[in-house]
């Protein structure tokens, strides 16, 4: 199977290019920068959608860039980095005479309102409200094709939480404070935090890029990329803590992550959602890592 895979050079894609290579697929990569086994974002849109079976985005500014000031133009980054590529994808998807039969969006869990008491499936309904679901919403429906490209061509969207692995993500911003005994929870702790292994994610992606037993549906099928575990902020951080063999003892108060990070960035941290992947576990999909000490160890302790 050969599939294209937009941001394929960043923490996930690199993961998930690695996974599809060792299943024996074909990757090409859509990027900023010209390659061997790349495209560029301008030759997708003027040369089309190149032979492919699967198509999947990645592409998007990082959120938690620690050298990004919340301001409004970072603000318009995360917006067009994620919603320019989606549509670039989506209406080569639907100009090509041969459109691939799998259609994979990554966005996020911020589409669900932070609680301490809901619980979130794929079916559950939601409103943007505030800017982050407000993103999803937009970069969601930038990926809808046309009614007739859907009728062959499988749409899916993955709602990932926190991404953890060993080369990228929210744990490399962690492991210096923790390894220095600084680590502590953020906020209250008692926040819910979504999260999943990376090579869960990829491997999430690479089953919804297989080839459906049944006839594509006229809207995107929704799954929900996250653990099974339900964990608090204070879990993760003690589960962290006791791997590394530190103490987490030193709490960041939510004032002090808003001031540093910007309100409408730092609720990604301090307020949580408890997510289930119940169509995730439905369609068969095997978790490698379903909690956190089988995650955690495998990223940090050895």
């Amino acid at each position: 199977m050969r599939v294209l895979v937009g941001g394929g050079s960043g923490f996930v894609g690199r993961e998930l290019t690695r996974l599809l290579r060792d299943k024996g697929h074909e990757v090409t990569v859509i990027s900023r920068q010209p390659g061997p086994g790349k495209i560029t974002w301008s030759e997708l849109e003027s040369n089309g959608l190149p032979p492919c079976e699967g198509a999947v985005n990645l592409a998007g500014e990082n959120l938690m860039n620690p050298l990004r000031w919340w301001n409004e133009s970072y603000k318009k980054d995360l917006f067009s980095s994620r919603i320019d590529t989606t549509k670039a994808l989506s209406q080569a998807i639907a100009a090509s005479p041969s459109p691939p039969h799998s259609w994979v969006l990554v966005s996020g869990v911020a589409c669900y309102k932070p609680s301490l008491t809901a619980q979130y499936t794929e079916d559950s309904e939601w409103t943007p409200f505030d800017l982050l679901s407000k993103l999803v919403r937009e970069w969601e429906a930038a990926a809808q094709l046309p009614e007739d490209t859907a009728k062959s061509t499988r749409q899916v969207v993955i709602r990932p939480g926190a991404v953890l692995g060993r080369d990228g993500g929210a744990m490399k911003q962690m492991m210096l404070p923790f390894w220095l005994g600084l680590g502590g929870t953020l906020g209250s702790g008692r926040q819910p935090f979504p999260w999943i292994h990376v090579s869960d994610l990829a491997g999430i992606i690479a089953h919804s890029l297989e080839p459906a037993a049944d006839a594509p549906r006229p809207s995107p099928q929704v799954l929900n990329g996250v653990a099974p575990a339900l964990n608090t902020n204070y879990e993760f951080t003690k589960e962290l803590g006791r791997i590394l063999r530190r103490p987490t003892i030193f709490p960041v108060p939510g004032f002090v992550m808003n001031t540093l990070m910007g309100s409408e960035r730092a609720v990604v941290l301090t307020q949580g959602q408890k997510v289930i992947p119940k169509r995730t576990l439905e369609s068969g999909f095997q978790f490698k890592y379903p909690d956190l000490t089988s995650a955690l160890t495998q990223i940090v302790g050895s």
